[in-house]
């Protein structure tokens, strides 16, 4: 770390110089407190010591204008009076130690080794609470090593203004990822506007992006801006990229080239900064080959491309998934539910081939429609027709096993707590709620 002596002592300075530098820190020292400041706004430093009572600005006033002037190292005061009030308004003014003069050289690297792991754990906790805000603010669950690798490019990619295709299956969250980067990006201010392009009949989708003139075709009774416009200044994502005609394919290139649209009917262009985001679950490899998209528009849209992977391939994910959309689901429905132990161990075991999507509809039909303020597993299980067959003996149904196991474990439970059902429900992971009515259902006493 880079420490900065401050004191009018100049015998002072030298022998804390070789102490502190014998010790392994880049020390450099200022007798003037005027001085100081502006060597330390041109080359600042982790840790500052600095004396309290000097002739030309005290200890106070020096901490209070290196706060003002942006100042973040941490100041440590010096006093050669014993109880020095000045010393303890230092403190109150926001420094972080003090140190009494005389003082030997073990008082002061103990002080500074405190202040070292000071800075480290507060280091350390603002990495966490990034960590934390990184993805509470995207709206994304990013446990998973697939999925943080996705999120991570998406963080380098979002302050510049490339263009970014974002594939993946349906439903994985790809407008979720396309707003997470408009929000991490110096557009965050302006607009996002998506538009889905396969959802748009051709003869309507170019007016739809590019606006058009009154009369320009039939129904267009005024002149009307479009999504570009719209867009301007923000970020447009184009979902369904793979869908978008080949006579607009060439239209979009263009746009992206010279940075100008022109509405349907008109012949003069209108200058537009929009950052372009496209997204889709086709493979435009495969249509590239099969000429359906255009191999030059490919390449402008695929300056970095980020794969979002299916839920099967994120299991991680889904532990951390279901919490956040069971209570977006109860704040949609109005009602508190409670999953049964091991739903998500059972629900990361189905197939889910429509992703994200599929889960949260899922859990949604799931909370409106439970009877009983309980989210349980075989709610989810699709039953598929089979053929009969023989049942060995010794072999029973795992619906049976699994319940009486499981009134095996509450019995347990009830009788390590002697019957109090506050203890047996901690000791098994459940709400005493939740063991009330597992007990009622497998009629335990």
């Amino acid at each position: 770390m880079k420490l900065f002596v401050v004191d009018d002592d100049p015998g002072l300075r030298r022998s804390l110089g070789l102490l502190l530098s014998e010790a392994g820190y880049v020390v450099d020292a200022e007798g003037s407190p005027t001085a100081a400041l502006s060597r330390l706004a041109a080359e600042p430093a982790d840790l500052i010591l600095c004396d309290v009572r000097m002739p030309e600005m005290d200890g106070i006033e020096f901490l209070r204008r290196y706060r003002a002037a942006g100042g973040s190292g941490l100041v440590i005061v010096m006093s050669a009076y014993g109880g020095d009030d000045q010393a303890l308004a230092a403190m109150r003014e926001g420094a972080y130690d003090y140190l009494p003069k005389p003082f030997r050289a073990d008082e002061v690297l103990l002080t500074l080794r405190k202040a070292e792991e000071r800075e480290r754990l507060r280091g350390r906790v603002e990495a966490l609470e990034a960590e934390v805000a990184r993805y509470r603010d995207h709206d994304l669950v990013a446990d998973s090593p697939a999925m943080r690798g996705a999120l991570d490019i998406a963080e380098r990619v979002a302050p510049h203004p490339t263009t970014v295709l974002i594939t993946g299956e349906s439903g994985v969250g790809k407008e979720v990822l396309a707003r997470a980067i408009h929000r991490m990006s110096p557009r965050r201010d302006a607009r996002f506007v998506g538009i889905n392009c396969a959802a748009i009949p051709e003869a309507l989708l170019e007016a739809e992006l590019f606006g058009h003139a009154r009369g320009a075709f039939t129904g267009a009774v005024g002149e009307r801006a479009g999504l570009f416009e719209e867009a301007d200044g923000g970020t447009l994502l184009l979902d369904e990229i793979g869908d978008l005609p080949p006579a607009l394919q060439a239209k979009l290139l263009r746009v992206l080239q010279e940075g100008a649209i022109r509405r349907v009917g008109e012949t003069r262009e209108r200058l537009v900064d929009v950052r372009v985001l496209a997204a889709t679950a086709r493979d435009l490899d495969v249509a590239r080959a099969e000429g359906t998209f255009r191999e030059d528009l490919y390449y402008r849209l695929n300056v970095v491309h980020i794969r979002i992977p299916p839920l099967r391939e994120r299991p991680q994910d889904m532990d951390r998934l279901v919490t956040v959309l069971l209570s977006k689901a109860m704040a949609r429905a109005g009602r508190q539910v409670t999953p049964e132990p091991g739903l998500v161990h059972a629900l990361r075991a189905l197939p889910w081939p429509g992703n994200v999507r599929e889960l949260e509809n899922a859990l949604e039909r799931a909370v409106v429609l439970s009877p009983d303020d309980i989210v349980r597993a075989d709610g989810f299980v699709r039953p598929t027709p089979s053929r009969p067959v023989a049942t060995p003996s010794g072999i029973r149904p795992l619906k049976d096993a699994v319940h009486d196991a499981e009134a095996d474990a509450i019995r347990a439970a009830l009788s390590a707590a002697a019957g109090n059902r506050d203890q047996a429900a901690q000791m098994l992971g459940v709400s005493v709620r939740t063991l009330y009515y597992r007990m009622r259902e497998l009629k335990i006493e």
